[in-house]
């Protein structure tokens, strides 16, 4: 049995090296009734929660810088930094993370993508108020898509 936990056990490692190698910041797993949930602060170590035993690793999408500055009467794009779905709220009985006119802050969790079943919150990467929100709740997006407006302080 102890075989079997050393396997689980590597290949729980072998799921962090892919969180920190493509900076993902969560990847939940299921199959059957077992559950694995991986989480980690961004720039910061992994925290592993599992529920029943683990199992192969599932292929994981990068993620990259979410905030591109643009030229347009002196706004900041924030962009999709993945493909996926956009979520405007946590969950569907849930108020929307921000909304036209919300001040935000750096770090501020603005939306959700999920990609390949795994939720990434998306945080903003300036301080300023949403301008404009320019995708719909449960829209596709694509990698670089521009999701919001934002007005820098």
């Amino acid at each position: 049995m102890s075989d079997k936990k050393d396997k689980d056990l590597q290949k729980i490692e072998e799921l962090l090296e892919v969180m920190n190698a493509n900076d993902l910041v969560e990847i939940q797993i299921s199959h059957g009734d077992d559950k694995i949930v991986l989480k980690r602060q961004q720039s910061q170590q992994a925290v592993m929660t599992a529920v029943g035993p683990a199992f192969a690793p599932a292929a994981a999408a990068p993620a990259t810088d979410t905030a591109a500055p643009t030229i347009d009467d002196g706004l900041v794009e924030i962009t999709s930094p993945i493909v996926g779905t956009f979520y405007a709220q946590p969950s569907p009985d849930s108020a929307p993370f921000v909304e036209v006119g919300a001040s935000v802050g750096t770090g501020t969790v603005i939306c959700i993508i999920e990609a390949m079943k795994v939720m990434n919150e998306i945080k903003a990467e300036t301080n300023g108020k949403i301008a404009e929100i320019l995708v719909k709740n449960g829209e596709a997006v694509e990698f670089g898509q521009a999701l919001f407006k934002v007005k820098p302080n």
